[in-house]
């Protein structure tokens, strides 16, 4: 979309408009990004589920504090990133898994067994792959993060 006009003549400014189709994906990319560049935080946009797969990886230990910010353009997430995170992404499609399948999922996202966890959503919430287990339910596979 083009929109106004620079001072220089004959060069107009062009605005971006991003569509979000997964932000939950995008959270993870972002994540991954900036825990490759070195980053000591990084602010991502806010949903109710982002937060609670967010709370998932603090309670692990993936990531440090976070904070919701108001901004003009909606909610944001700062997000205190610790240096733990090697790989973070989102499993497409979401697969629904019963409790007794755990380690199938666990031998196909995660590079070794007890390394990462896998985030689940249940009728019980966001939760991690041991917390399923202790409560035994199955649920639908969201992301890995390891």
């Amino acid at each position: 979309m083009l929109q106004g006009s620079c001072k220089i003549p004959g060069i107009q400014k062009i605005q971006v408009i991003v569509m979000r189709h997964d932000m939950l994906a995008d959270v993870m990319s972002k994540i991954n990004n900036a825990e490759r560049e070195g980053k000591s935080y990084c602010i991502v946009p806010s949903s109710k589920m982002i937060k609670n797969v967010l709370n998932v990886m603090q309670k692990n230990s993936y990531i440090g504090k976070m904070h919701e910010e108001k901004d003009v353009r909606g909610n944001r997430i700062k997000i205190e990133l610790l240096g733990r995170v090697n790989c973070s992404k989102v499993i497409r499609p979401r697969f629904a898994v019963k409790a007794s399948e755990f380690e199938k999922w666990e031998i196909r996202y995660l590079p070794a067994k007890g390394f990462g966890i896998l985030i689940f959503s249940t009728s019980k919430g966001v939760m991690s792959q041991k917390d399923t287990l202790e409560k035994n339910i199955g649920g639908r596979l969201l992301a890995f993060v390891y």
